[in-house]
C-alpha cells in the first residue's frame, strides 16, 4: 500500500519535499509532466514513516500521506 501519493500532474519540481524527507526516499523523476516539470516521486514506499514533512512543505499541495 502506498503511504505517500504525489499528484505528479501538478508538481512543479520545487524540490522542497526532497530536502525535508528524513529517509531520503524522495527524488525528482526523469519523466516530464503535463506542465513541463519533472515531478517528485517516492523511491521506496516501504521506508516511508508517514511523517508528513513532505506534504507540509509542498507549496502546491500535491502530496497526500497515508498511515
Amino acid at each position: 500500500m502506498e503511504k505517500v501519493v504525489f499528484h505528479s500532474d501538478k508538481c512543479k519540481s520545487c524540490e522542497l519535499c526532497v530536502s525535508v524527507c528524513p529517509k531520503k526516499i524522495i527524488a525528482i523523476s526523469d519523466k516530464v509532466n503535463r506542465l513541463g516539470f519533472r515531478p517528485a516521486v517516492v523511491t521506496d514506499q516501504d521506508k516511508c514513516t508517514s511523517c508528513t514533512l513532505c506534504a507540509r512543505m509542498c507549496p502546491h499541495v500535491v502530496i497526500e500521506v497515508y498511515r
